[in-house]
């Protein structure tokens, strides 16, 4: 899910906002309360937020810290077309005495953000919900949480394919006072990728021992922006080969795909065999390989 938000300093206080933002187009501006809700926080008999408008202007801060952040087990988080990807994040959440973890009232989760810095004037991207967190002591707990991509609803934009930071947030309605928050930045990062496809057809097939093969292919990855794949241009694709028995592939050659993402080349016809192609991934798109096409030699 994004979100953004917006703080600014008010008589050394922090002044909230908060924006549901889709992406590619700017977005309707919202109150803290519309956040809040969003992630659960209680609401009064009369079904409002306790985050009212007289009180989004001002917050205290929080006695609230994030440790030993992980996000999807330290590996990227890659997501296709349309799919709802869900990505599970673990964490440790340390607090005052004060800060009663167990209120419904309290709420706490992470988020992705770019820049030097979470502030609420940061785009991030968060889960749907709050974090879940058990007490381990009285001021420690075992917390974890979910982060919501939703490429089919227009929740992602193909630039959106980069590093992100790891941040925290915490919030508490305090009633007729202030309500708190806690930011923390730089607990981490973690690469946010576009799925990859990768084909190979080898042709033809049989084939008499020394003729030509012709082996084709593609190499796609899925465009956020319009939820379709697109060809990935100019790179680098090893065709890799394994022998009738074998186990393993081994490289034959490596070719670049051309303006849509095909791929084609040639080779002599040798024993019988598998061909594939192989890609390495980059930083915005993970490696793939497709699956094998076996050719008999005669």
């Amino acid at each position: 899910m994004r979100i953004r938000a917006t703080v600014a300093a008010v008589s050394g206080a922090l002044a909230l906002s908060a924006f549901a933002v889709p992406a590619a187009q700017a977005a309707d501006s919202a109150s803290v309360a519309d956040i809040a809700k969003t992630w659960g926080l209680s609401t009064t008999a009369s079904g409002k937020s306790a985050f009212r408008a007289s009180t989004a202007t001002t917050a205290a801060t929080l006695d609230v810290t994030f440790s030993d952040v992980k996000v999807n087990k330290g590996k990227p988080i890659v997501v296709g077309t349309t799919k709802h990807v869900v990505t599970p994040v673990t964490y440790t959440l340390t607090h005052g005495a004060d800060v009663d973890i167990t209120s419904p009232k309290f709420l706490n989760g992470p988020v992705l953000y770019l820049g030097s810095e979470l502030t609420l004037d940061s785009d991030v991207l968060s889960g749907d919900e709050p974090g879940t967190c058990t007490a381990t002591s009285a001021t420690t707990a075992s917390c974890t949480a979910d982060l919501d991509f939703y490429p089919g609803e227009g929740g992602l934009v193909n630039s959106d394919a980069r590093t992100w930071k790891v941040g925290g947030v915490a919030l508490k309605d305090n009633g007729n006072a202030e309500p708190g928050t806690a930011l923390q930045s730089d607990l981490g990062t973690v690469k946010l990728q576009r799925y990859s496809k990768l084909t190979v057809n080898a042709s033809p097939e049989p084939v008499k021992k020394g003729r030509t093969i012709t082996v084709t292919g593609a190499l796609t990855r899925a465009n956020w922006e319009t939820n379709k794949y697109a060809g990935y241009t100019s790179q680098s694709v090893a065709l890799q080969f394994k022998k009738k028995g074998a186990t393993s592939y081994t490289t034959v050659k490596t070719i670049k795909s051309d303006s849509r993402g095909n791929l084609k080349t040639t080779v002599t016809a040798s024993v019988d065999g598998t061909f594939r192609y192989s890609f390495a991934g980059t930083s915005t798109t993970p490696a793939v390989n497709s699956a094998g096409d076996a050719i008999d030699v005669q």
